[in-house]
């Protein structure tokens, strides 16, 4: 009985959690109702027996994704006034896709309900003298390890197209010439001078300013074999 309304009652705060996740207007309160989102469906998962993906679930995705999109959000000067302000525009395009969307999850739903076979889709029971942990591991990195490398794989591929697709390598910047850096001698770079006792710096010559010394060069990098890929 506890239990059946522990879940009533996480069931209901991630429900109403997760509306809010879209529907407020400031993007931080959004990302704080998608973290309580997060600790529902932790005791939900918590309820059903799998602690293993109810702490996964806490630690991966509010401790860091979470807190990531939080620290994104707050330290990215966006307009949202300006974002909100073709919402009337596209408003008829969202509401066909949202419809759409909506169709299809009903008829899923209602094909998994009605379908005299969907029984046999249904989770293989845990097997016994195993934890949760340990029946988990011998899935992915024994059962599946090829698709688990896979997907891996997949994500260091989209990981390395993103930061490819978004470098600027600007030809103005400045760049470190190391070769030049090196090479400098103390004389080219450092003056000793010797302060009189009590006297001013205007009496003591001024302050003295870094040494005038050739143009630094821009480092050209194309000649090197980079590419470039915008600016």
């Amino acid at each position: 009985m506890i239990t059946t309304l522990l879940f009533y009652l996480f069931a209901a705060v991630l429900l109403t959690s997760a509306a809010m996740v879209v529907s407020a207007r400031n993007p931080v309160h959004s990302v704080l109702f998608l973290i309580l989102a997060f600790f529902n469906a932790a005791a939900l998962f918590l309820i059903a027996g799998a602690e293993f993906l109810a702490m996964i679930l806490v630690i991966v995705y509010v401790g860091a994704v979470a807190v990531l999109f939080l620290f994104v959000v707050m330290m990215l000067d966006v307009d949202f006034d300006e974002l909100r302000s073709g919402f009337q525009r596209y408003l008829p395009v969202g509401a066909t896709v949202g419809a759409v969307l909506f169709v299809e999850l009903a008829l899923v739903l209602g094909g998994w309900t009605l379908t005299s076979g969907a029984v046999r889709f249904h989770m293989s029971p845990m097997p016994t003298g195993v934890s949760n942990t340990q029946a988990l591991g011998q899935v992915i990195y024994t059962d599946y390890i090829l698709l688990f490398q896979t997907a891996g794989l997949i994500l260091l591929v989209a990981m390395i197209g993103a930061i490819v697709l978004t470098l600027r390598d600007r030809k103005t910047a400045r760049q470190q010439d190391i070769t030049r850096q090196t090479a400098r001698t103390v004389a080219e770079t450092l003056d000793m001078v010797t302060l009189s006792l009590g006297a001013s710096t205007t009496q003591s010559g001024g302050f003295l300013r870094p040494k005038v010394g050739e143009p630094e060069r821009l480092v050209d990098h194309s000649a090197a074999g980079e590419h470039d890929h915008g600016h």
